[in-house]
């Protein structure tokens, strides 16, 4: 354990130090928060007004349904974008060499594993909780409808976000090996996964082929667990209002409250089920990778 602890403080002061990188990662949510609401408010309000048929509806209710959705999107996309960016230390220390120092010292691969999970996990939650309570924040200025049960179902999606996305992360950067692909990887990623998780668009606006595809990935259920968390109590309140129950279902499904799997919808349990399970998953996957090599480079190391 004082393996693991010494590696992961190392790793967790390497994120930090690394002024570009941290930087990066901080700035980025607030970025996005920037560019939502002053971009894509209007959009939203307007798909909120026509959704309820041209009820009026209080501004601040509206900017609370609205910040909301804003709020659920950048944490889903920063949970998962910011885990790839400081989790590129494990790359890096391969191309600086650094990691060849490392394994000199009498240091087992799991030990060396599990330090660059850990350290990225806590560099990547710091990030997301400072990002959360910026959205909190910006929720109370605009219009605050969350109970604390809301806030802290939030928390916790954002947690399990991290720990998928760390633990992605770590599986493909596992292969990685150049500068190059760090940059391509990243930019992949930080273009592409907003989409395919529905956190920059719907998944109900897409095709129905495309959500039939959506619906394997375990990105589209975190996205919709946020969203649940962050519009729900003010989707209640519409409907304290008199808005129809046809419209809120129909408010639900346009804001992928509601998910469903081959027309069956998703319970919210169902899809913490599916996260913890994809955790799991690309964990065991990465100790398998890591496992696979260290047997690789006994071998090789015994025919010397």
């Amino acid at each position: 354990m004082n393996v693991i602890y010494s590696l992961t403080k190392r790793n967790v002061k390497m994120f930090f130090k690394d002024k570009g990188m941290f930087f990066t990662s901080l700035v980025t949510p607030l970025i996005l928060l920037v560019l939502y609401a002053t971009f894509l408010s209007n959009v939203f309000k307007d798909v909120y007004v026509q959704a309820l048929g041209g009820m009026p509806i209080d501004e601040r209710l509206l900017n609370g349904l609205v910040g909301g959705q804003l709020m659920s999107s950048i944490l889903a996309v920063s949970c998962v974008t910011v885990a790839f960016c400081s989790n590129m230390l494990m790359v890096q220390d391969k191309v600086s060499g650094a990691l060849y120092d490392i394994t000199i010292a009498p240091v087992k691969s799991y030990q060396l594993a599990f330090s660059y999970y850990i350290a990225s996990f806590i560099s990547t939650l710091l990030v997301c909780l400072f990002a959360s309570a910026v959205c909190f924040v910006y929720l109370a200025i605009v219009g605050w409808y969350l109970t604390i049960l809301d806030v802290l179902l939030t928390l916790l999606d954002v947690i399990l976000l991290v720990m998928l996305g760390t633990a992605m992360s770590s599986v493909v950067n596992f292969f990685l090996s150049s500068q190059g692909q760090i940059s391509a990887v990243g930019t992949i990623v930080s273009a592409g996964y907003g989409f395919i998780s529905g956190a920059y668009m719907p998944i109900s606006s897409f095709s129905v082929g495309l959500q039939k595809v959506l619906g394997f990935l375990p990105g589209t259920y975190g996205t919709s667990l946020l969203r649940n968390h962050s519009l729900t109590s003010a989707i209640e309140e519409l409907g304290k209002l008199g808005a129809p129950s046809e419209a809120i279902t129909a408010l639900k499904n346009s804001t992928d409250c509601n998910i469903y799997f081959f027309g069956t919808e998703v319970s919210q349990a169902v899809m913490y089920l599916i996260l913890v399970g994809a955790i799991v998953l690309f964990m065991g996957l990465y100790v398998l990778l890591n496992v696979l090599r260290a047997k690789k480079l006994s071998k090789s190391n015994n025919k010397q």
